[in-house]
């Protein structure tokens, strides 16, 4: 799984900020500053009074119920076991993020910048290796205790140390964090540290260490942990619904990062093991919001009562943040998939163009890039840019994947629709007799002799009327395909174990990648359990090629590395690249307001939107 940097950071509190400053711009001199970004770019001033996308007299109250659909950590869509969800054991509860501030937040309308919630300013050394995190002496936790920079030091140093790999791994050249006073945290990183380190450092949960000095970090617990952020743990029930309320004395409330957020009173998540049972609970009023990611239900689903009276509503808002993807990845661990022509030939049996017809409803697009629908997607041939990293590492590049690096990026074949396209299953064979199998009456032998058999792993049977075509013409090759359903907690840990041979994930990407690539494709976290580079990916050029992309020190510079790794990765084949969405599919009962239009790069539920009683009056819901 590639995740977005928000996604690594979701459990940062509520709001907005950004990352370090550009080598090629460094002063003599310290430098204050009250924002961060990954090139020095900053929308916002010092005084600013709100984001731009806000509504900031939005009304408080009422509440906020949908399905988990992002998750981070240990969390799970379909249940929940602990209320720690940034450790490796158990099943996190959905909205934990809601109960921890940071030091800074994400602007949602800028690609990567940042700005103060618990540090009102930082000061950043003339090497980039330090940075003094000043931090507002009026914030504090759930209990009116005071926040100070002792409470920043402790999560900041037990989350490299014990936190959940998707966090721990990124922060690993963080050296140390350090208290010189209670109101200044010093952070020092180690030397070759990637760009944008300190913006994931500075969106990570602050927890009290005064709570943990008598608590084991890593124990799974349902205890309501203290936090500082605008929610706390209300009612709950295992495996079946949770709910936060919005703390009445959250001491951030008035800040610019925080003006026009955090509007509900009550946030509740509901859990459902079933997709079919979860959209009837919708119909039923069960709760209130759901993001539709199902073509089927959206095109035929909503002709139910509730809908034809006006009182859902369906909406369709514009994304323009880098797309979520859905693909099919290979655990190249497992000696069936060394070799990229058999997973080349296994994708070939995917026909795209006729699941999105007959499956779909035509709602969705190819995926064919790591980076796509954005600029830092390979087009193309190489340019002189991309050229001058690339060539170096040449005689390191098998010739299975050259002409796809140094030509036109690898892209999935266009099938003719017909649901069985003979001339890519014709050239499938014929890669799969280049790779050296055989066969022996109706079954496909890999080199060794053994028979090419996998399976699907999935944890829902939605794809089913996709996987079973797709088995079938894996069946004409002589290849023995299945689809395995398990439920929530096996799946999640086969996929923490790397106990799978195909899976499909649903991934999202950042506008500026930073370190959390590392941890998606790097040789060492191939070998992490729990980490997020689920195909294994395991090369030094792919190695080589994100150190690159991490220390880019200009936007132009981030952008050449980018579409180098693209055409890297992409010929390796990794995955069979599948679809993606260019739109928010919104179903909602009647009873929100929203800003007319959302920031550029997310969504912002439930963050952004209010509760409107009129509305809910009208359709009986007050």
């Amino acid at each position: 799984m590639q995740p977005s940097r928000r996604a690594l950071v979701v459990g940062a509190g509520a709001c907005a900020a950004a990352g370090a400053l550009p080598r090629i711009a460094r002063a003599a001199e310290p430098r204050v500053t009250h924002g961060l970004s990954s090139f020095g770019e900053l929308k916002y001033p010092a005084d600013f009074k709100y984001f731009d996308y806000v509504n900031p007299v939005a009304p408080r109250g009422g509440i906020f119920s949908a399905q988990l659909t992002q998750t981070f950590g240990n969390q799970a869509f379909d249940t929940f076991d602990t209320l720690n969800a940034y450790v490796f054991r158990g099943n996190g509860a959905a909205g934990m993020n809601l109960t921890f501030d940071s030091l800074m937040v994400r602007a949602l309308d800028e690609p990567d910048a940042l700005y103060g919630l618990v540090a009102r300013a930082v000061e950043i050394s003339p090497d980039g290796l330090t940075y003094r995190f000043f931090l507002r002496p009026q914030a504090h936790f759930g209990d009116g205790t005071r926040l100070t920079a002792k409470d920043a030091a402790f999560s900041l140093n037990i989350l490299k140390e014990k936190g959940h790999p998707t966090i721990s791994q990124v922060i690993r050249d963080m050296a140390e964090a350090s208290v010189e006073n209670d109101e200044t945290l010093v952070v020092r990183f180690a030397a070759g540290r990637s760009r944008d380190l300190p913006l994931v450092v500075a969106q990570l949960p602050i927890f009290s260490a005064t709570y943990f000095a008598s608590r084991d970090f890593e124990e799974p617990t349902l205890q309501p942990p203290l936090g500082s952020g605008p929610y706390r743990v209300g009612r709950m029930e295992i495996g079946r619904f949770i709910e936060l309320e919005r703390h009445p004395h959250y001491w951030a409330a008035d800040l610019p990062v925080a003006i026009g957020q955090n509007n509900f009173e009550r946030v509740r998540y509901e859990y459902f093991r079933d997709r079919q049972v979860a959209f009837e609970a919708f119909k039923g009023g069960a709760f209130t919001f759901r993001q539709e990611y199902t073509s089927r239900i959206w095109a035929t689903g909503y002709d139910f009562p509730a809908v034809r009276e006006g009182r859902v509503k369906r909406d369709t808002l514009p994304d323009e943040s880098p797309p979520n993807i859905q693909a099919w990845y290979f655990n190249t661990r497992r000696e069936a998939f060394k070799d990229p022509r058999v997973r080349e030939a296994i994708g070939l049996c995917f026909d795209f163009p006729w699941t999105n017809r007959s499956v779909f409803y035509g709602a969705y697009a190819r995926t064919s890039s790591f980076f796509e629908k954005t600029e830092l997607m390979a087009k193309g041939p190489p340019s002189t840019e991309e050229l001058a990293l690339l060539e170096p590492l040449r005689d390191k590049l098998s010739e299975l994947v050259s002409p796809y690096i140094f030509g036109e990026p690898w892209s999935p074949a266009v099938a003719d629709g017909s649901g069985q396209d003979r001339a890519l299953l014709k050239r499938a064979d014929t890669l799969l007799k280049e790779a050296g199998c055989k066969r022996d009456g109706g079954r496909l032998l890999l080199p060794n002799g053994k028979p090419l058999e996998f399976e699907f792993l999935d944890n829902d049977p939605v794809f089913e009327p996709v996987i079973q075509p797709f088995i079938k013409n894996l069946g004409l090759l002589g290849i023995r395909a299945s689809q395995r359903v398990v439920d929530a907690s096996q799946y999640q840990a086969r996929m923490r174990d790397f106990d799978f041979d195909v899976s499909s994930r649903a991934t999202g990407a950042d506008p500026t990648p930073g370190p959390e690539l590392r941890e998606a494709f790097s040789a060492r976290s191939a070998e992490i359990k729990g980490s997020n580079n689920l195909a294994g990916v395991s090369d030094p050029v792919v190695d080589a090629l994100l150190e690159k992309v991490v220390a880019a020190e200009s936007r132009a510079e981030l952008t050449v590395a980018c579409r180098a790794l693209d055409r890297v990765l992409r010929a390796g084949r990794y995955w069979i690249p599948a679809w993606y969405s260019p739109n928010y599919k919104l179903a909602v009962w009647d009873v929100f307001g929203h800003p007319e239009k959302p920031p550029k790069y997310a969504l912002g539920v439930p963050g952004l939107w209010w509760f409107d009683e009129a509305k809910a009056t009208r359709i009986g819901r007050n």
